[in-house]
Formats: C-alpha cells, structure tokens, sequence
C-alpha cells in the first residue's frame, strides 16, 4: 500500500489519482492549479488571527457550526477521551469571517471547491460499473450549488508540555465528508494507516495537494472507495515549538443528495456530529 503522488497534468493523471484513491483512501497531486503564494499569505494572516483576541469575537454558533472553536471545545475523534490538541476557524461562504480575511480566503473556497469537482468527475470517470451505478447522481452533481462545503483553518499551538496524556494534534480518525482537499502543512505530522494497521507518513512537501476519501464516498460507493484513518502527530524535539496550519477544504453534497439506502447526507452528518461532540 503505497500512497501515490501524480502529476496532474499528466496524460494519465485520473487513472494513477483514482487508482491510489481505491487502494489507500489517499492521493496526492503536484503542479496542480492551486497557487502556492496563495496558500502562503493564508498560513501568515490566518496564523496573526490565532494570535489575537480577536478569534473570541467570532465564536461558533452551535446550530450553525460556523466560527471559531477554541481548544477547550475542540473535537474528541471518534473512540477517543481526550479533545485534539487544536483550535480552527469553519468559513462558509454564507457565514461569518473576519473582514480582513474575507476576500482571500473565498477565493481559495473558490478554487479549490472547482478542484474537488474535477477530481469527483475523475472517480466517477474511473469507478468500476458496478460501483458507478450506485451513485444516485454523478459525484460532481451532487455538489453544485451546495452550502455545505466546509473549509476549516485549523491551528495547532505549539506544545507546552502541560497537554493532557495520551493527547494529539488530531487522533485517529475518518472524515465526514465526499472528498477532502487540503494543501501540505507549513509543519509534518500527517500519517495514514494502512491495511496491516502501521501508520505510514503522507508525503508532504510544501507544495503537494493532499486529497483524501471521506466517509459519504465510501458510503457511496459500497465501501470501494475507502475512508481511511489518518491522524497529525506530536511533533518533537525542536519541532515541538512550532505551530501548525492546515487548510482542508472537506466537500459535502446538498442536504437531500441520497448517499445509499441508509442515507442521505443530513442524516449521516448529524450522525457524526453527534459522535463527535460538536452536536446535541
């Protein structure tokens, strides 16, 4: 089990993308269209709000679940008692955000939702037939025009020594969603699990597009395309002195889209929520 890194403006780029995708529930892409100085300036001017006492003036709305959550109400992952070691800010086009912030952080909500749509019509373009007449509506589809996209900042502070036992970053976990995009972070630390339980490092240089299956999908597609664990360790030594930013973008069909027979997307999200504390 090898996560696979593709050029995406390779002539083959979709089959070896959706190919890694089947195998490990990850990929990951280089010369994508994403700018990486766009990237940069988020990092910088996303990291000064961390920072200042102005977060606490954007707490997050419980029923909308858009805002600032600090590290006292940060999510417990799924089987676990500690809350990650992080705080994050949730933008929706439709919800709050720092004026300063706005303007740059829409586009890159912009740019990467028309990525994730791209990369949906890759799978759906290489999804066996079997697989492929699951879908209640092609992959790309299901997103237009939805208001739930998420695309969270997240912060992990440095380390103080004073963490809670047995605490992380971001313990092991699946996400919620269809797919999720998420640019290397300015710090290492992500890992995937492979088949045989042993956590493997995602290849990270600053640069690479990280993209990942979420539970919807493989909901979706019977379990072919898989949601797989993952987590951002501790880091240590001099490492551990550093903070953190990350920038997934985790893409959600509209309300109604039906997932399986069990599903449709509302009833497995606020499933999830619910197990992961953020929601009564």
């Amino acid at each position: 089990m090898q996560v696979q890194v593709v050029d995406y403006t390779a002539k083959e780029a979709a089959e070896k993308f959706v190919k890694s995708l089947h195998e490990t529930g990850f990929g990951v892409l280089i010369n994508h269209p994403i700018k990486q100085g766009l990237v940069e300036s988020i990092y910088q001017s996303w990291q000064a709000f961390f920072l200042s006492e102005e977060k606490h003036a954007f707490a997050f709305d419980p029923e909308r679940q858009d805002g600032y959550f600090s590290t006292e109400i940060s999510e417990t992952a799924k089987g676990h008692s500690q809350k990650d070691i992080k705080e994050y800010y949730h933008v929706y086009p439709w919800g709050r955000i720092p004026a300063q912030l706005e303007a740059e952080i829409l586009e890159y909500y912009r740019l990467t939702s028309e990525l994730a749509a791209e990369l949906l019509d890759w799978v759906e373009a290489h999804s066996p037939a079997d697989v492929a007449c699951k879908y209640s509506q092609a992959l790309s589809l299901m997103i237009k025009d939805t208001p739930n996209t998420l695309l969270r900042i997240l912060h992990y502070p440095p380390l103080t020594g004073s963490e809670e036992a047995g605490a992380v970053r971001a313990a092991a976990h699946e996400d919620i969603n269809l797919l999720t995009i998420l640019p290397a972070a300015n710090e290492p630390g992500l890992q995937v699990q492979d088949q045989d339980g042993q956590w493997m490092d995602v290849p990270s240089d600053f640069g690479n597009l990280i993209i990942n299956i979420g539970d919807m999908l493989q909901e979706a597609s019977a379990g072919y395309f898989p949601s797989t664990s993952h987590r951002v360790i501790n880091p240590t030594g001099k490492g551990s002195d550093k903070s953190r930013i990350s920038l997934p973008l985790f893409l959600h069909p509209r309300s109604e889209v039906v997932l399986s027979e069990n599903h449709t997307q509302a009833s497995y999200l606020l499933e999830r929520l619910r197990e992961l504390g953020v929601k009564a």
